[in-house]
Order: C-alpha cells, then structure tokens, then sequence
C-alpha cells in the first residue's frame, strides 16, 4: 500500500502541474477572443482561424484538465443521497464508480477517438471553413485528456482503497486551499509588480 500510495503522489503532482498550466489557457483564450473582436470592429478584418484556435484552447481545459479536476475533487456530484451516507459509504461509492463506470467509459472513448485521430493525421485533414487551422492536434486532445483522466482516477481509487483500508484521512473531505483561477491571479498580480518595480528601478521602460 505504501508504494501505490507514492505513485499516487506522483500522479497527483502530475495532474497538480498541468492543471496549472492549463489555468493560463483560460487567459490566453481570452486575449485572442478580445484582440480578434477588436481587429474585427477596428480594421474590418477577422480570420476562422481566431475562432477555430480559442475552440481548440477551450477544449484543452475541459479534455486536459479533467484530471486536474478529480484531483481537486470538483467535478459535478449528486450528493441529495451521498452526503447523508457515512465517510467510508461514500468511498465504496466511488470505488465502485471508477471500476465500474470512470475506467471503462474512458478506455471506449480512447478506444474510439484513436481511429479518427489517425485519418485525421495521415489525411492532413484541415477545417473546411475558410482559413480554418489543422484538425488531428484537436481529435489528438480526445485520447489525451482521457488518458490523464485515467491516470488520475488510478491515484483517486488507491486513496480510496487506502482510506478504507484506515490508512489515511478520508480523501473525500475537501481541505481549504486556493483554487487554481486564484493561484493564477496571484501569479498574475505578482508579475506585473516585478515588472513595475524593474521600471522603477531602471527609469523608463
């Protein structure tokens, strides 16, 4: 149990690290989003390819950081029954619903997004709309974003397993911490004031 539990570790600083990362998509989504619509109004010009990228950047957050989500344990519950249910009830629940619905349903969706990937890639498929981007890095976010979502159910049944084992705390209670749209502004914040004092400092930027 002490081995599986160090690779749930790992896994969780794996999910922990790209779920910062894919924190500033949300930002950089947003940027193109704003400089395209005021290219658009300003200068009358707009490509499909602003669009298709920030569809691309949105659905990377939602793919990718689906195990950033389990992790965090945010993803959407019916607690109407569960929350009324002792600690370790509610963990056999979700014991039962990684093995038995999590894990298959992820495998099927690999399973079938990989053929469309692969024609996507060989054929160089590209949008058809005008100016449109490249398909297959898109169908490639599919296969990925499940196999990270994987990953990260493995380290949430360990815990689980563990947990009721009376090994560790219940993995289910949710500690306080900063979520990671907070780290990010914190992050954001941070820089610009080392960026104002390295103007001052050196005078005019």
């Amino acid at each position: 149990m002490n081995a599986l539990l160090g690779v749930s570790r790992v896994i969780d600083a794996l999910s922990e690290r790209i779920g910062r990362v894919i924190a500033w998509l949300v930002l950089i989504t947003v940027l193109i989003s704003a400089a395209n619509a005021t290219v658009r109004k300003l200068f009358d010009y707009s490509s499909n390819s602003y669009l298709e990228i920030q569809w691309y950047l949105f659905s990377a957050v939602f793919l990718v950081g689906a195990g950033y989500t389990l992790l965090r344990n945010e993803h959407v519950r019916i607690d109407i029954i569960s929350s009324r249910l002792s600690a370790r009830a509610r963990n056999w629940i979700d014991v039962i619903g990684l093995v038995f619905f999590l894990f298959p349903m992820c495998f099927i969706v690999m399973w079938l997004s990989w053929p469309l990937l692969e024609d996507s890639y060989v054929r160089h498929e590209v949008s058809s709309n005008a100016g449109g981007l490249i398909i297959w890095p898109a169908r490639l976010l599919v296969p990925v974003g499940f196999f990270l979502l994987i990953l990260q159910g493995a380290s949430e049944l360990i815990k689980r397993c563990a947990f009721l084992a009376g090994r560790i705390p219940d993995p289910l209670e949710k500690h306080a911490g900063k979520s990671a749209e907070e780290e990010l502004a914190e992050e954001i914040a941070r820089q610009r004031s080392i960026d104002v004092g390295d103007t001052g400092a050196g005078g005019k930027p």
